[in-house]
C-alpha cells in the first residue's frame, strides 16, 4: 500500500459534505512544493437536503465510506480534515474596522492588521446569538487618505481601515456538519465556504481581478460567489439545483430518481434546438415495469426551461445585489450539473455575458481523475487549507497531519 510522500510527511485532507455526494481527497506537498492529489474517495450523500445535514447517523455513514475509500488509495490514515459548508442558512454583510498604527514610523505591521480585521468584525453584543462566524475576508485597506490598498504591510501612516466580507452561516448547521464529522471519528481541521473553496479551484486571477461571477452548479443548491479587484465581494447560496432537474426528468418520463438521474447524465442536454425526434434512448421502468423508450428532444424540453430558471435566479441575485457591471468577465461554472450539454450556452443566453465550464488546477498527478467541474469545491478546499485567502492567514494557517499506515484506521473499526 503507497505511503504519502509529501514534504516534511504533511497531509492535507479535504472533505466536500454536498447533498448528492461525499468527497473526500487526500493531499500532500511534494518536495518542489506543488500540491500533489493522492487519494479520492466518493460516496452517495444520504442524509443531507439542500446543502443542509438532516439526518446525522446517515451523514455519518456517508463520511465514513468517502473517507475509507480515499485511505484505502493514497495509503494514509485520515485523522483531522477541512470541511466544505454551504446552505441557504450562509448570509454575507459588508464591515469596515479601523485602529491606530502602533508605530508611524515602522509603518504598518502584521498585528496591526490583524487588530484591524478584529475591529471590523461585529462585537459580540452585536453579532447574533444563533449565527457563527465562518470567514471574514478583507477587501481592501486604506492608511490615512490612501484608499485602494491591497497590501498595506510597511506603508507609513497614523490610521489603518480595512473593508472586510463577513461570512457567518446558523449555529446550529454549522453544529450538525461539525458532529457528523466528529462523529465519523474525524478532527475539523477547518471549516470552509464551498463557493470559496470552488473559486480557488477553477478561477484565474485575471478573472477575480477584472471581476467575475463563480457558480457553483450542485445537486441540492447553486452556489454563488462575486469577485472583483481580487477579492471576493458577495456570496448566496440558491435553493435549486441539479435534483430539481432530475425530479423534473423523474415525473416527466414516470421513471425513478435513480434512473432518471442516469438519463439526465447520458443523455441530457439543456438545448432542444438541433435534437431530433428520431433520437432515442431507453429507460428502465419504475416498479419492475419493462423498460420504455424516450425521446431525447422530450428529455431536453424538460430540462431546458429548468436550467433557464437556475440563470434566471443568478440574475436576479446578481443584479439585486447591486453587482451587475461588477462581473466584467462574465461567469465560470462549476459542479456536476455544470457538465450538462449546452449549459453554458443556456447561461450566456439568460444572462448576456461570456459563459465557461471551469476545471480544477493544481490537483498533480492525479489530474486525468479529479479534474472535474464535479470536484471543483473539494479540490479547492485543500488549495483553501494550503493556502489560505488573505485574511485567514493569521488565524487559518494549514494545520496538517502525518501520514499514518490505514490499517491503523482499519484495526480502530474492528477491533
Amino acid at each position: 500500500m503507497r505511503a504519502a510522500t509529501g514534504k516534511k510527511g504533511r497531509i492535507i485532507v479535504g472533505l466536500d459534505i454536498g447533498t448528492t455526494k461525499i468527497c473526500c481527497i487526500v493531499s500532500a506537498l511534494t518536495e518542489e512544493g506543488a500540491i500533489d492529489v493522492i487519494g479520492l474517495g466518493v460516496s452517495p450523500s444520504r442524509g443531507l437536503r439542500k446543502g443542509v445535514v438532516v439526518n446525522i447517523e446517515s451523514t455519518v455513514e456517508s463520511i465514513k465510506k468517502a473517507v475509507e475509500e480515499a485511505e484505502l488509495m493514497s495509503g494514509v490514515q485520515v485523522n483531522s480534515v477541512y470541511v466544505g459548508i454551504a446552505g441557504s442558512h450562509i448570509t454575507g454583510f459588508n464591515s469596515r474596522g479601523y485602529i491606530t498604527i502602533q508605530n508611524e514610523d515602522d509603518g504598518v505591521t502584521q498585528a496591526d492588521k490583524t487588530r484591524a480585521h478584529e475591529k471590523a468584525k461585529p462585537s459580540r453584543e452585536t453579532f447574533p446569538k444563533d449565527r457563527e462566524e465562518i470567514h471574514t475576508l478583507p477587501q481592501s485597506y486604506t492608511v490615512d487618505d490612501q484608499d485602494g490598498i491591497k497590501d498595506p504591510l510597511g506603508i507609513c501612516g497614523g490610521r489603518l481601515e480595512v473593508d472586510v466580507y463577513v461570512i457567518t452561516g446558523a449555529k446550529m448547521a454549522v453544529q450538525n456538519v461539525r458532529r457528523s464529522v466528529e462523529r465519523a471519528g474525524l478532527d475539523v481541521a477547518g471549516i470552509i465556504l464551498q463557493p470559496l473553496a470552488s473559486s480557488k479551484a477553477v478561477l484565474s486571477d485575471e478573472e477575480t481581478e477584472l471581476g467575475v461571477a463563480m457558480v457553483d452548479l450542485g445537486g441540492g443548491t447553486t452556489d454563488l460567489a462575486i469577485y472583483s479587484q481580487g477579492s471576493l465581494v458577495h456570496t448566496a447560496v440558491l435553493p435549486i439545483g441539479g435534483n430539481h432537474l432530475t425530479q423534473d426528468v423523474a415525473v416527466g418520463f414516470r421513471i425513478s430518481q435513480a434512473e432518471a438521474e442516469k438519463v439526465k447524465i447520458s443523455h441530457g442536454s439543456v438545448l432542444s434546438e438541433g435534437i431530433t425526434e428520431e433520437e432515442l434512448f431507453e429507460a428502465q421502468g419504475i416498479g419492475g415495469r419493462p423498460p420504455q423508450s424516450g425521446s431525447r428532444k422530450a428529455l431536453s424540453e424538460i430540462l431546458e426551461p429548468r436550467a433557464e430558471e437556475i440563470f434566471e435566479l443568478v440574475e436576479r441575485e446578481i443584479k439585486q445585489a447591486g453587482h451587475e457591471a461588477t462581473v466584467v468577465a462574465g461567469l465560470v461554472l462549476s459542479g456536476g450539473t455544470a457538465l450538462l450539454h449546452g449549459i453554458d450556452v443556456v447561461a450566456e443566453r439568460v444572462l448576456g455575458l461570456p459563459v465557461r465550464v471551469g476545471s480544477p488546477s493544481e490537483v498533480g498527478s492525479m489530474r486525468g481523475l479529479i479534474g472535474s467541474p464535479v470536484y471543483a469545491t473539494a479540490v479547492g478546499l485543500i488549495l483553501e487549507a494550503w493556502r489560505p485567502s488573505e485574511g485567514e492567514r493569521s488565524e487559518f494557517h494549514a494545520k496538517w497531519q502525518e501520514p499514518r499506515n490505514v490499517m491503523h484506521r482499519i484495526k480502530e473499526w474492528f477491533f
